[in-house]
Order: structure tokens, then C-alpha cells, then sequence
């Protein structure tokens, strides 16, 4: 009997899963420093002053600002601005201001993210099979309300529903997250569910951990695919491979 038979939902990851980055974040801020007529900043060492600063701010204020009932837009602006600082880039208030504008407006379109071929195939045949279908992503609210429509991935024709880290005040790799999309689901069995992912830590360990079944996608051929392998995942290219799976065959897991 294949795993299909047995399920009634299916969760899957954004970043990494469904869609991507075109090109590295650094890009995106360089270019907006350039827009305003400055010099062009070191790509490199912006692109390694956000991981500092994202990562700092995630510490401190995680689900972007949730708990602090911090808005979105502050917790990006103080984001990037650590960002340029960490890279040696402290601009002053108004040349900052103009810079920011430039970058939340693009992160806040779909301009920098492409959508992988076979995401929006994919949704649509399992929403098709009956299936319930939820998205649970560390992301704020733009991905749902403008982002991921703006890619052609629109709530009730690709998805049923989304559990987003930054509306939720709870973030992968907590299991909180995918109990919240079990019972957003209908409280569904989460033995009826499979979540699908890109990350050992984040999607599958703790997704297990609730009792869903799940697989992870090696799109980028990381080479921690291979450990994830020996240690028990079952690991696919992408989602066709992943329907084909589904349709004809059955997942240890």
C-alpha cells in the first residue's frame, strides 16, 4: 500500500522547498547602496554582516519581533542597518533611510525569489488528491499575504493553509510549529501527515518528533545529504520525485 493512501495532509516548507533566492542576499543590499549614488560596497563582507546581524536579531527578538510586539518594519531596519555596520558601513540617518526603503520594498516583492519549476505542479496534484495542504515556513507575514501569490502560489488553488514563524510567535526546529499545523490542518492524525523539507534540524527531526511522517529535498546536492541518508531520511532530488514516491511506491518513515 503506498504512503498516499494513508495520509490526508501534506506540510511543506518554503525556502529552500518551493522557492529560492535568485542570486546571494548581499547583492540585493549593494545594489540598493548603489541606487542612491554610493560607492558600491563590498558584496562579500555585506552578505557575512547580515548572518552576524540576523543572526543577533533572531536571538534577541526572534519570530521577528513577536513576543516584543515589535513591528515587522523595525525589526528589518534595525536588521539591516547592523548589517552595513558589521560589513564597516554606518551611514547617516537620511542616506540609511533611502537605502532601507529600497531593500524592505524588494524583499517584500517577489523580485528577488524565483519559484522552482515543479512547486506549483506539485501542490496542485496533491490538492487534487483530497489532500489538505499547509505551508509552515520562519517567515513573516510577507510571504503570505504578498510574496507567494506574487509567485503563483496563491492560498486555496496551491495551499490550505500557512503556519508562519512571524504570525505564529513559534519557529522551526520548536515541534510547537507543527502541532500548530496538525490542528490548523483539522486536528489531523500526524500519522495522516507528511511534512516535507530542505533541513535535517529544522523540518525533519522535529516533525518526527510529533509523530508526521517526512522526507527531505537535496536541491542544491548539499553535501549533508549523504549523513542525512545514514541516518535513516529518505532524501529526493525534488517534488516530482517526490510524487512519483507518493503514486507508485511506499517511504520508510
Amino acid at each position: 500500500m503506498s504512503l498516499l493512501s494513508k495520509l490526508r495532509c501534506i506540510t511543506v516548507d518554503v525556502t529552500g522547498t518551493l522557492i529560492a533566492y535568485k542570486g546571494e542576499l548581499g547583492d540585493y543590499y549593494c545594489m540598493a547602496a548603489k541606487s542612491v549614488g554610493l560607492p558600491c560596497p563590498d558584496y562579500k563582507r555585506v552578505h557575512e554582516g547580515f548572518k552576524i546581524a540576523y543572526t543577533d536579531m533572531a536571538k534577541k527578538y526572534p519570530c521577528f519581533g513577536h513576543a516584543a510586539n515589535m513591528p515587522n518594519i523595525v525589526w528589518w531596519k534595525t536588521c539591516v542597518r547592523n548589517s552595513f555596520v558589521q560589513a564597516g558601513y554606518d551611514y547617516d540617518e537620511e542616506t540609511f533611510e533611502k537605502i532601507f526603503r529600497r531593500i524592505y520594498a524588494s524583499f517584500g516583492s517577489s523580485a528577488p525569489y524565483t519559484i522552482f519549476a515543479d512547486s506549483q505542479p506539485f501542490l496542485r496534484w496533491a490538492c487534487g488528491k483530497g489532500l489538505i495542504v499547509g505551508l509552515v515556513s520562519n517567515a513573516e507575514y510577507r510571504y503570505q499575504d504578498v510574496i507567494l501569490p506574487a509567485l503563483g502560489l496563491n492560498k486555496g488553488s496551491e495551499w490550505d493553509f500557512g503556519v508562519f514563524s512571524g504570525l505564529e510567535g513559534v519557529e522551526k526546529p520548536n515541534p510547537e510549529i507543527y502541532r500548530i499545523a496538525l490542528k490548523r490542518a483539522g486536528d489531523i492524525a500526524p500519522e495522516e501527515t507528511l511534512h516535507i523539507g530542505d533541513s535535517m534540524r529544522k523540518d525533519y527531526i522535529p516533525a518526527k518528533s510529533v509523530g508526521m511522517h517526512a522526507l527531505l529535498l537535496d536541491r542544491f546536492r548539499t553535501p549533508d545529504a549523504e549523513e542525512w541518508r545514514k541516518s535513516g531520511a529518505t532524501v529526493l532530488p525534488d517534488l516530482v520525485s517526490v510524487q512519483e514516491l507518493l503514486t507508485l511506491g511506499t517511504l520508510a518513515c
